[in-house]
């Protein structure tokens, strides 16, 4: 590859929110609907050309530098490299990529959507001189998150992209979207199991009793667009309910345990809080409550977090 030397005089930033899984989300591994939200932590690139043909990323979790044309795939930034590997054709030269995160990657919120949105938002920015469409942005990043993980629903990119709370469908894709926030009291269980390894374990099941499942997956889709429903009519007992119905069937496939009921019920037990279930694909991760409390003491960490109607933006 030829570079032509490169003088340095901008930068290119984007940001991407991160996401919660509020309902649906076993489902719509199985062409059902989910609801997903963007939420008000956000992550951070910027992209700084240099006069050389270097790569060299940057964040909290270490930092990398290599030649252009021999791109690896360094397990921390392994979703950032895949994307890049999509545009090395184009670069015009070597570049600093710095990549700052609003909440840690071990608490999920989607970290690994938000940073191929940003990441992908930049890259258009710098090789096309342009805003990339947002359906465009979509496609690519959700191609990538498939490519590294070996499956993907979208789900948590569709929020990254588009904020707000999504009523959304893998296949074919399909995004409604709800321009409006919900309170949320969000608790961490301390741990996470690797979300290609749950899914995985749903399908091995699934394989097993696939009547049930999929009577299962079909009442999470009807939860879902009642769910939808309910936000938009503001009636938020009602969605508090089939949050709870929601985490009933969540337990019926196998993903929760102990820890994750542990704080399932101390969100019931507040009065402020109409209704909780796991966030994400179980075995780990987050709670949510829907509803507002100003209790310190809970039985796992508290993350602030709150919905957001802005996706993905471009400096």
């Amino acid at each position: 590859m030829l570079l032509q030397p490169c003088l340095v005089t901008a930068s290119f930033q984007a940001s991407a929110p991160g996401s919660l899984m509020l309902m649906g989300e076993h489902a719509v591994v199985h062409g059902r609907r989910a609801l997903v939200a963007a939420v008000n932590r956000r992550i951070r690139v910027r992209l700084e050309p240099r006069g050389d043909g270097q790569v060299r990323i940057a964040s909290a979790l270490g930092e990398v530098e290599m030649p252009l044309g021999r791109l690896r795939s360094p397990a921390p930034f392994r979703f950032v490299m895949a994307m890049l590997r999509r545009y090395e054709a184009r670069l015009p030269s070597g570049f600093d990529l710095n990549i700052e995160s609003g909440f840690p990657s071990t608490v999920g919120l989607g970290s690994s959507a938000a940073v191929t949105v940003a990441t992908c938002a930049a890259l258009e920015r710098w090789t096309r001189s342009r805003r990339p469409p947002p359906w465009d942005l979509f496609v690519a990043s959700r191609e990538v998150i498939r490519e590294v993980q070996g499956l993907g629903s979208g789900a948590d990119v569709a929020a990254s992209v588009f904020g707000g709370i999504l009523l959304y469908r893998a296949a074919p894709a399909q995004v409604q979207r709800l321009k409006r926030t919900i309170p949320l009291v969000v608790l961490y269980s301390g741990g996470k199991t690797p979300t290609p390894e749950v899914v995985r374990r749903v399908q091995r099941a699934m394989k097993a009793q696939p009547a049930f499942y999929g009577d299962i997956f079909d009442l999470m889709d009807r939860g879902c667009a009642a769910g939808f429903q309910a936000l938009r009519a503001g009636a938020l007992k009602r969605f508090g309910e089939l949050l709870d119905i929601q985490q009933g069937l969540m337990e019926a496939i196998g993903v929760s345990n102990a820890r994750m009921a542990e704080l399932v019920y101390a969100l019931r037990g507040e009065r402020g809080i109409l209704g909780s279930k796991i966030s994400g694909s179980g075995l780990g991760d987050c709670v949510i409550g829907l509803g507002r409390s100003d209790r310190t003491d809970w039985p796992g960490p508290r993350i602030e977090a709150e919905i957001s109607s802005e996706g993905v933006k471009v400096e």
